[in-house]
C-alpha cells in the first residue's frame, strides 16, 4: 500500500534527509549504530548459539574481538557465504555485503571498534528457536542418536521418522535441523506408504538401515525435501505445497562425510502445515548424468566441462534450483533457451563452487519456463593440482558415484505447473517476502529506513532493492515510505 502523497510524512522524510547527510559527512562508524545492522543483518542468524557459525556475534564484547577478522573474511568474499553471481540472477536470502557496508566495517577496526551510544543499536532480531522460520506444527525426529563412526569413510544411513497421519497432512515447510553438523554432509527426505523402510530399518541392528544412493527401494517420493550446508528454508505460498498421505513415513537419508573422530548426531525435521489447502503439488524433476553431452569421466590432471539439456513438455513455474557436484567441481551455470534460441532464461552461475557452501536457492518469483524451452546445465570440474580441494594427490582418475571423493553431475528443479499469473507470486521464508522490512523484525520502522539509507545508490546485488529493479534508489525509498509503521 502506498500513500497518495508519501511527501507528507515529513518526519520521516527529515530522518531520511538526516541519514544521508549522516553517510555524507562520513562520520567515524560505531558499533551499535553502523556496524550492529551489518553484523544482524548479515551475520548473527548463523552466529548465534545453537547455530552453525563457530563464534557468536550477537555483542558489542563478541563483536570486538573478532573485528579484524571479520573485516579480513568479509573483504575476501569469503563471508558471507553465498556462491550464486548474483549480476546473472537473484534469489531469496541473499547475503551479500554492499560496497557501502564493507567500507563500514573497514573504518570501524581502523578506528580502533568504537562502541557508540547503546542506544543506538537496533536490537537483536527475534529468531526463533530451533527454526529459521517459526514454531513448527510437528517434529520428527530420529529415535536414538546414530554414532558415526570415525574411520575416515563415507556413511549414507536412512532413518524412518513414523508420522502415520491418519489424514492426508498439507505442508507449507519442511526443514531440516541437523544434530551434528560437523559431520552432516546432507539430507535427503523422502515418503513411504508401502511399510518397506520399517522391515528395512528392523533388519538393520543399528539406528536407521545403510543405503547408499536412494532409499533401497523405490519410494512414493525419492526427493520431498532436503537439507545442505548453507540452504535456508522457504515456506511455499498460500495453495502451493506438498502431502503426505496417511499412514506414510517420511525417510530421512543423512549423508555423513569422513572423519577421523567418532561422532554422535540426532537430526530432526521440523514440519509445518499449511492453513489453506494444496490446490497445486510442489513436484521435483532432475538433471543428471543421463543427459550429459559425453560420458562422465574426469581423467587425473585435466579440466572437463559437461553439458547437460532438458527439454520442458509443458509450461511451468520453477521455485528452486540446487546444482550439486563434489570436491573436484569448480563452476556451474544453469539455464533455459526457446527453440528458437531467440530467449535466453538465466536461471543459476556459481562461478566458485564450494562444496562446504551448497544450497537451496529459491527465486524471488515464481520463474516461468514455457513448453519447448530447453533447460541447459553446464558444470566444469578441475581434477588437476590446481585445485586445492581436490582430494587426491596426484590427481586420480574419478568417475561418477555416491562418495565424497567421488563426483557428481546433478540439478534438481522444485516446480508447479503454470498458471496465469505466476510471475507476480513472490516467494520467501514465509510465504510472504515483506520486502520492505530490510532488519527483519516484524515492523517497518526508522531501523528500515536507515538500513535503507546505508544501502542507497547501490547498483550490484543491493540488499535493500525493494522493487528489484538492480539498484537502491528514491523509487525504493517511496515504497519504504508507503508501507512505514506497518507490521510484517
Amino acid at each position: 500500500m502506498f500513500f497518495t502523497n508519501p511527501w507528507k510524512n515529513w518526519g520521516v522524510l527529515a530522518v531520511a534527509w538526516g541519514g544521508l547527510c549522516h553517510l555524507a559527512n562520513a562520520q567515524t562508524p560505531t558499533f551499535h549504530l553502523d556496524v550492529a545492522p551489518i553484523v544482524f543483518q548479515h551475520c548473527a542468524e548463523c552466529h548465534r548459539p545453537g547455530e552453525i557459525g563457530p563464534m557468536p556475534l550477537t555483542t558489542y564484547e563478541e563483536v570486538f574481538a573478532y573485528g579484524e577478522f571479520i573485516e579480513f573474511v568479509t573483504a575476501s568474499g569469503y563471508m558471507p557465504p553465498w556462491t550464486p553471481d548474483n549480476t546473472y540472477s537473484h534469489f531469496v536470502g541473499e547475503r551479500v555485503l554492499t560496497e557501502n557496508e564493507l567500507a563500514t566495517l573497514s573504518a570501524w577496526v581502523a578506528a580502533g571498534k568504537p562502541e557508540g551510544d547503546p542506544a543506538d543499536n537496533p536490537g537483536l532480531p527475534q529468531y526463533p528457536e530451533g527454526s529459521q522460520i517459526g514454531e513448527p506444527d510437528l517434529v520428527l525426529a530420529m529415535a536414538e542418536p546414530y554414532e558415526h563412526g570415525g574411520d575416515m569413510t563415507d556413511q549414507y544411513q536412512v532413518f524412518v521418522l513414523p508420522g502415520d497421519p491418519d489424514a492426508d497432512l498439507s505442508i507449507r515447510a519442511l526443514e531440516v535441523r541437523p544434530g551434528n553438523r560437523n559431520v552432516a554432509h546432507h539430507a535427503i527426505l523422502g515418503l513411504d506408504v508401502s511399510g518397506t523402510a520399517q522391515a528395512l530399518d528392523a533388519n538393520d541392528p543399528d539406528p536407521g538401515y545403510e543405503s547408499f544412493g536412494s532409499f533401497g527401494f523405490d519410494a512414493a517420493s525419492n526427493f520431498f525435501g532436503g537439507w545442505v550446508p548453507g540452504a535456508a528454508t522457504v515456506a511455499y505460498p498460500p495453495g502451493i505445497g506438498r502431502t503426505v498421505p496417511a499412514g506414510a513415513d517420511v525417510l530421512l537419508q543423512m549423508h555423513y562425510g569422513p572423519s577421523p573422530v567418532t561422532a554422535l548426531d540426532q537430526t530432526e525435521v521440523n514440519v509445518f502445515f499449511s492453513e489453506e489447502p494444496i490446490e497445486r503439488e510442489v513436484q521435483t524433476t532432475f538433471m543428471g548424468p543421463q543427459h550429459l553431452d559425453q560420458f562422465f569421466y574426469l581423467p587425473a590432471n585435466q579440466t572437463r566441462t559437461f553439458h547437460g539439456t532438458m527439454e520442458v513438455s509443458t509450461d511451468v513455474s520453477l521455485i528452486s534450483i540446487v546444482p550439486h557436484c563434489h570436491l573436484i567441481g569448480k563452476s556451474w551455470e544453469v539455464f533455459a533457451t526457446s527453440p528458437n534460441n531467440q530467449d535466453t532464461i538465466p536461471l543459476i552461475a556459481i562461478p566458485d563452487w564450494d562444496f562446504n557452501w551448497q544450497g537451496f536457492f529459491t527465486f524471488p518469483t515464481l520463474t516461468k519456463i514455457p513448453q519447448g524451452y530447453t533447460l541447459h546445465g553446464i558444470a566444469t570440474y578441475d581434477n588437476t593440482t590446481n585445485n586445492p580441494f581436490n582430494p587426491n594427490s596426484p590427481p586420480q582418475n574419478v568417475t561418477f558415484g555416491e562418495g565424497t571423493e567421488d563426483e557428481m553431475f546433478f540439478v534438481f528443479f522444485d516446480y508447479v505447473l503454470y498458471e496465469a499469473g505466476d510471475e507476480s507470486i513472490e516467494l520467501g521464508p514465509s510465504g510472504d517476502t515483506c520486502p520492505t522490512d530490510l532488519t527483519t523484525d516484524g515492523v517497518i520502522s526508522v531501523d528500515d529506513l536507515l538500513a535503507l539509507l546505508s544501502d542507497f545508490g547501490c547498483l550490484s546485488g543491493c540488499q535493500a532493492d525493494i522493487d528489484l529493479d538492480e539498484a537502491v534508489t528514491i523509487s525504493d525509498l517511496l515504497v519504504l515510505l508507503g508501507a512505514f509503521g506497518t507490521n510484517c
